[in-house]
């Protein structure tokens, strides 16, 4: 019950503290690296970890990529999201040890098995979850007629990144 609670009151504070946030501000990104740290202490897998540590370094470099004002190279954005995200995520390869069997039966006569680092692969789940939450959130205010909720972007990635988290922690 504690450990709920805290759970609780580690996404909730931060929520209501804030006065005003735009799409992946520093709340966004303290947030999502809260959320990676406190599932380590709680215990969480591995693999939930590395859906949370995605969510940061996309967040992070989703973040950095609106700091330059002026456009230097071609696709600036998209290479400073990528470099943020990758050196972010390669650094902490040494501890993504949640390594298993993807089996694919329509290879070959018999199938094929691959090894697969699990922890590696929802850590792109967790960062794709966060880049498409902005897009999701402005489909959702085009519906509703540019009418949202209070901090409906920063609920929605949570949300989905808590509703991901859920399954694979279930299904591991």
């Amino acid at each position: 019950m504690k450990r709920l609670f805290f759970i609780l009151a580690l996404f909730l504070i931060p929520i209501i503290l804030v006065e005003s946030a735009d799409a992946h501000c520093p709340l966004c990104t303290v947030g999502a690296g809260a959320a990676a740290a406190g599932a380590a202490w709680l215990g969480v897998s591995k693999v939930v970890i590395g859906l949370l540590i995605g969510a940061f370094a996309m967040s992070m470099g989703m973040w950095f990529a609106r700091i330059p004002k002026r456009q230097f190279v071609p696709f600036q954005r998209t290479l400073i999201i990528g470099i943020i995200f990758f050196t972010t995520i390669l650094q902490l390869l040494p501890i993504f040890t949640a390594i298993g069997p993807l089996y694919l039966p329509f290879i070959g006569e018999y199938g094929k098995t691959f090894a697969v680092n699990y922890s590696l692969a929802s850590s792109f789940l967790g960062g794709t979850i966060t880049f498409v939450s902005p897009l999701l959130n402005k489909k959702i205010k085009e519906k509703r007629n540019s009418e949202g909720i209070i901090f409906q972007g920063i609920l929605l990635t949570f949300s989905l990144l808590a509703i991901a988290a859920l399954i694979i922690q279930s299904a591991i």
